[in-house]
């Protein structure tokens, strides 16, 4: 797949279609995608994530649960924690196959402080809380301060999301055009692994 075909690799495309999407879901209910061979697949992955991680940390702060309901919603925020940062490698390692495909090998290059992998994921987040920031505006029986605040939080949001989409874009033309270093970064979430969680590997041992 040249460089040059990389459309869905657009802010406007990205943030438009994650929208779309947080939308879809709350109807719906989310959709896993059980691919990861394009791009597109591997952003509603880290999506996906996001989304349920979303409504999983809503769950761990209710004080109406037992403990026990507690404990298994603050698992499943860590192993959709794990798939998200999980997609967020491999998005740049599929970008990273790709600027090699195509010969571009700027060593020489400036890195970014950020991959675009983890751009996504911020775009990703951002649309979950444009969402449910709307939601507060619309909510009946709240103040008319809790709406002003919630719509002035929200043109906030608006403008970070247009400003994290112009460096997305940037980076990327960057990228295809060998002005910028892309580098493959490892998270290697520690707490998750049993062999390197001493948490969990001194219980073993005991």
């Amino acid at each position: 797949m040249p460089l040059d075909d990389f459309s869905t690799f657009n802010s406007n495309l990205l943030t438009e279609w994650f929208s779309d999407l947080v939308s879809l879901w709350h109807e719906t209910g989310p959709i896993e995608p059980n691919h990861f061979s394009s791009p597109k697949e591997l952003f509603q992955w880290i999506h996906y994530q996001n989304y349920i991680l979303w409504h999983l940390e809503d769950d761990a702060r209710r004080e109406d649960l037992p403990p026990e309901e507690i404990v298994s919603v603050k698992r499943s925020i860590d192993n959709h924690n794990q798939a998200r940062n999980d997609g967020i490698e491999r998005l740049d390692h599929y970008l990273d196959e790709k600027l090699r495909e195509n010969g571009i090998n700027a060593e020489a290059a400036d890195m970014n402080s950020e991959t675009p992998g983890s751009i996504v994921d911020r775009l990703s987040i951002l649309s979950l809380k444009i969402f449910h920031m709307d939601e507060q505006i619309e909510r009946k029986h709240v103040s008319k301060q809790h709406r002003a605040q919630a719509r002035a939080r929200k043109e906030i949001l608006m403008e970070q999301q247009s400003d994290l989409g112009k460096a997305f874009d940037k980076l990327i033309q960057d990228l295809k055009e060998g002005k910028k270093r892309h580098k493959l970064y490892r998270q290697f979430k520690m707490y998750n692994d049993p062999n390197l969680n001493p948490s969990l590997y001194n219980q073993k041992q005991n």
